[in-house]
C-alpha cells in the first residue's frame, strides 16, 4: 500500500501543479472569474490531499501492520479528490451546474478521510 499511496499522492500533486498552471496561464482568457475561482478551489484541495496521501504512505511504511482505518483514510482522500476536484474542474470548464451538485459527495469523502485519520492518530499513534 505504501507504493500505491506514494504513487497516487505524487500523481495528484504533479497534476495539481499542471492544472494550476493551466488555470493561471490558459483559462483566464476563456472562462469567467467565478469559474476560474472554482477551478482554483479544485486545484488547492487536490494539492492538500496529495500531501495527505504522501503522509499516509509514510505512516503505512513505518508500521508493521497498518490499521485498516489508515488505509481507508488514504482511499477516502483519493476518491474525495477525484470526485470533489474533478467535479469542480468539470463545472468550471463546461458551466454545467449538475457537476456542482456532485462536489459535496467528494467533500464528504474528504471529511470522512480526515475523521478516519484522526481516529488512527488517537488510537494508534504514541502513548501520551
Amino acid at each position: 500500500m505504501t507504493r500505491i499511496f506514494l504513487s497516487l499522492g505524487a500523481i495528484l500533486g504533479g497534476l495539481s501543479v499542471a492544472f494550476g498552471a493551466v488555470g493561471t496561464h490558459v483559462l483566464p482568457s476563456s472562462i469567467s472569474e467565478r469559474s476560474l475561482a472554482t477551478f482554483a478551489t479544485g486545484v488547492r484541495y487536490q494539492m492538500f490531499h496529495a500531501l495527505a496521501l504522501l503522509i499516509i504512505a509514510v505512516l503505512v511504511n513505518s508500521m508493521e501492520s497498518p490499521p485498516t482505518t489508515l488505509l481507508t483514510s488514504g482511499w477516502l482522500f483519493f476518491i474525495g479528490v477525484v470526485i470533489f476536484s474533478g467535479s469542480l474542474y468539470t463545472l468550471s470548464l463546461t458551466g454545467i451546474n449538475t457537476f456542482g451538485m456532485v462536489a459535496p459527495l467528494g467533500a464528504v469523502a474528504l471529511m470522512l478521510g480526515w475523521a478516519s485519520f484522526a481516529f488512527v492518530a488517537w488510537k494508534f499513534m504514541g502513548n501520551n
